[in-house]
Formats: structure tokens, sequence, C-alpha cells
């Protein structure tokens, strides 16, 4: 498939997505709050600044977007066409990252759920529901 943007076009558009506040971690979070759990947000003294935290549970989590994560077998996370060994390189980066910061959090006692940008749908909130509730119940 050919790429629809030049290597400027992307590189402006790929700096101006946002770490925090996405639509799908604001999404979870009210979701979240609805179920009734309260939680802290992007707490930094945490390995990986997690989306939520849950102190009463020991429990994090993150919403990651499937694209900068490196999401598996998912078709929002296709390399671009240009570029690509940068960008390669770069998604690899983050996945080794967010390993060593899960092994960091299971260390110092905590648990920690993934949510990934591709699971969040209208149609998903009962899964996701029995999910979030299924993990902050262990």
């Amino acid at each position: 498939m050919a790429d629809i943007f030049s290597e400027d076009k992307r590189s402006e558009i790929m700096s101006n997505i946002g770490s925090k506040d996405t639509k799908p971690e604001l999404f979870i979070r009210s979701l979240t709050h609805r179920m009734g759990y309260r939680f802290r947000l992007h707490r930094k003294d945490l390995p990986g600044t997690p989306d939520l935290v849950f102190p009463k549970y020991n429990s994090v989590i993150f919403v990651h977007g499937c694209y900068w994560h490196g999401h598996e077998d998912c078709k929002k996370a296709s390399i671009p066409d240009t570029n690509t060994e940068f960008w390669k390189n770069k998604i690899q980066k983050n996945i080794d990252r967010d390993h060593r910061n899960y092994k960091e959090l299971e260390e110092l006692g905590w648990e920690y759920l993934i949510i990934w940008q591709c699971e969040i749908r209208e149609e998903n909130i009962p899964e996701l529901k029995k999910k979030i509730d299924s993990f902050l119940q262990e």
C-alpha cells in the first residue's frame, strides 16, 4: 500500500499526538469511574507513569495505543511505508521500555493491566467492565 503522506507531513502528524488525556484514556477513565473505582492519574513515581493508578489495590492500568506500543496482529499497528526502519526501531524501543516498566512494577509489588486502543469501542463495554472488574478484584 502506498503511503499517503510525505515524510514531513507524517512527522508533523506524529509529533502532534499526545501521551496523556487521549480519547481512549478518557473513555477508560470515565468507564472505570462509573464502575465505582477511584484512581490517581499518571503517577510519576511509578515505572512507566501508568495512566490509572489504584493505590487501594496496588494495581495500575495502561491504556496503550496499538501503533505506538506495537500491538501484535492489530491492523492499527501497521508500520508506515516511508522511513520504515526508523518507525520499526522506534516502536521496538517503546515495546522494550514497556517490558522493563512492567517488570519494575511487579518487583515493586504492583499488578498491571493493559487495555489496547482497539479494544475500546462502545459495543465492547461489557467485556471491558468484566476485564477491569476481574483485574481489580483478584
